[in-house]
């Protein structure tokens, strides 16, 4: 099973703190942001890992993270994203690097609460196909939001639906066979201009071979806004305080 931490772009929701540095960079609480998506990855047993570097800063990616020993690993496998072309293409730039395996992305600037581990286990089970991560929100709107049919199975991802058919976000965290390098091929620039990774998991839907798990604990997307960003150093902070507010 192999790993991919998607961290490029240029963070312009997080200006003008992104203007120096990275949003993935940036410190949560006590470790930069892309620590958490690696540290979330290798406690699920996955230790093979690309990160997807993007914008003026990918460099400093190499220089705090090294070949990712921190994180009791033997070796980190970087590549650049030249353009802001979404998720999906930043995935494709990955396709050498899993080659026949399996994989499971994850969005650099997603925090969780709980561990993955037992939703790789699962993934891992799986013949063929996708597994993706839900988690009920108050707000859908800004995510690609389920839509569930009688029986509780997945009819149809809406990205960013003004009227959400449930309250259920498509969390940043997909996991993959190899054929989704086949299904980014086919894929075409959506009206914002990219290659939406919502496509690539209504593909899976439409060939009946989508599966989903409920994320337990809390989730963050650190990189939606400011408010978001502030308000992750808080649960995160409580977390590893041990509940306890400042």
């Amino acid at each position: 099973m192999k790993g991919v931490i998607l961290a490029g772009g240029l963070g312009t929701r997080l200006q003008p703190l992104t203007k120096i540095t990275n949003k993935h960079l940036l410190p949560v609480y006590s470790a930069p942001m892309i620590y958490y998506p690696i540290r979330a990855l290798v406690e699920a047993g996955i230790e093979d890992i690309m990160i997807v570097c993007g914008g003026n800063h990918a460099g400093e990616f190499l220089r705090l993270l090294g070949n990712g020993a921190e994180f009791g690993l033997k070796h980190l496998n970087y590549t650049y994203q030249q353009n802001e072309g979404g998720i999906a293409e930043a995935l494709g730039l990955c396709e050498h690097f899993v080659d026949q395996d399996k994989v499971v992305v994850f969005l650099g600037d997603n925090i969780i609460e709980s561990s993955i581990a037992e939703a790789v286990k699962e993934f891992e089970q799986q013949a063929s196909g996708a597994r993706i991560l839900l988690k009920e929100v108050a707000d859908p709107r800004d995510y690609g939001v389920v839509r569930f049919g009688n029986s509780g199975e997945i009819i149809e991802i809406i990205e960013k639906p003004e009227a959400p058919p449930s309250n259920y976000a498509v969390v940043g965290i997909y996991m993959y066979d190899n054929t989704v390098f086949d299904i980014i091929d086919t894929l075409v620039p959506s009206g914002r201009g990219e290659l939406e990774i919502t496509d690539v998991n209504n593909a899976y839907l439409k060939r009946g071979d989508l599966r989903y798990t409920v994320l337990n604990g809390w989730w963050a997307d650190a990189g939606g806004s400011i408010d978001a960003y502030y308000e992750t150093i808080v649960r995160v902070a409580e977390r590893e305080r041990g509940g306890n507010p400042a």
